[in-house]
């Protein structure tokens, strides 16, 4: 396998989790949010659990079983709960900067948990983000975005660093097949929660909102993991993380393009503040303790086959 086809990989990868948050905002153009997000994720489950049953791959039981349903449950059912319903009205760059965060959470969940131990690098990368955060939240303001939509993506921010965590906590196991079934039971659970809504099941009937839907359920959701986890697979986690920080720069652009959203210098500000700030708290590392880590990295990738990884916050 050529450094090329990785790297052309990890640069469609980019690409298209980028264009998720655009994408959404069509399809929030004519269906409801619970209703959308629990078809494409029923969708998507449903063929993962049919590449599932081609290969053979390990079903979740026991401990494995329990992993799967509490990343289902707050990696597709809660964070995109909340995240629909801020797409209504926060436009797709300010979201994908806002969910850029979520690295950075994480590092801060998994020390709550006492996964990890309290890095000062984590605390100042924690306060630059919070700046940036603060920049984006006035600037969306001038922009009549409303408050509770910056709110509901911190929230959604905050499930998804926290189904990582657990993940972590509670493997899941093969990562095709928790995928299959976190997403099935997440999309489960909010196609209930558009019944309790009491949201329109239409289908749609716009051109473009088909083809939004098609790409959100194949190389939105489907596409999107098997990238993340060829490139997994060949980098390092850590070289794989910088996506996290170019996703948003898809998205300010596509939103720009095909949704006439406007870019001001502020929220320019804000967005390199929050980059800034993941890159320092939960990207970079010195020299000297990378060093350190390779090693026993190395031997634990090699000894023990990667837990479930969830599917990348993308939207």
């Amino acid at each position: 396998m050529t450094s090329r086809t990785v790297l052309l990989a990890f640069i469609t990868f980019v690409l298209f989790a980028g264009a998720n948050a655009p994408a959404v905002k069509v399809v929030l153009g004519e269906l409801a949010p619970f209703w959308s997000a629990g078809l494409r994720f029923v969708a998507a489950g449903a063929i993962l659990l049919a590449l599932v049953a081609v290969q053979r791959r390990r079903v979740p039981r026991g401990q494995q079983l329990l992993g799967t349903v509490l990343f289902g449950t707050m990696a597709f059912a809660l964070a995109y709960f909340f995240l629909y319903q801020a797409l209504q009205d926060a436009g797709a760059g300010a979201t994908m900067v806002v969910l850029a965060i979520v690295p950075l959470l994480t590092v801060i969940f998994a020390i709550v948990h006492g996964v990890e131990r309290l890095r000062a690098l984590g605390v100042i990368g924690a306060l630059i983000a919070g700046a940036g955060i603060v920049v984006v939240g006035a600037d969306q303001l001038s922009l009549a975005v409303p408050v509770t939509a910056m709110i509901l993506l911190l929230i959604a921010a905050g499930w998804q660093a926290e189904s990582v965590v657990i993940v972590k906590r509670v493997p899941p196991g093969d990562p095709l097949s928790a995928n299959a079934f976190g997403m099935l039971l997440g999309g489960g659970l909010l196609l209930l929660a558009s019944l309790v809504a009491g949201e329109p099941w239409v289908v749609p009937s716009q051109a473009d909102t088909w083809v939004a839907m098609a790409y959100l359920i194949g190389p939105g959701s489907i596409v999107v993991f098997v990238l993340a986890l060829f490139v997994l697979a060949r980098w390092s986690a850590s070289a794989t993380s910088y996506a996290f920080l170019l996703f948003p720069l898809v998205a300010i652009v596509l939103g720009a393009i095909l949704l006439d959203e406007p870019v001001e210098p502020s929220f320019l500000v804000g967005g390199a503040l929050v980059l800034t700030g993941v890159y320092v708290g939960a990207v970079y590392r010195p020299r000297s303790a990378t060093a350190d880590t390779v090693a026993t990295a190395d031997t634990v990738a090699t000894d023990n086959p990667p837990a479930a990884a969830p599917e990348v916050p993308t939207v």
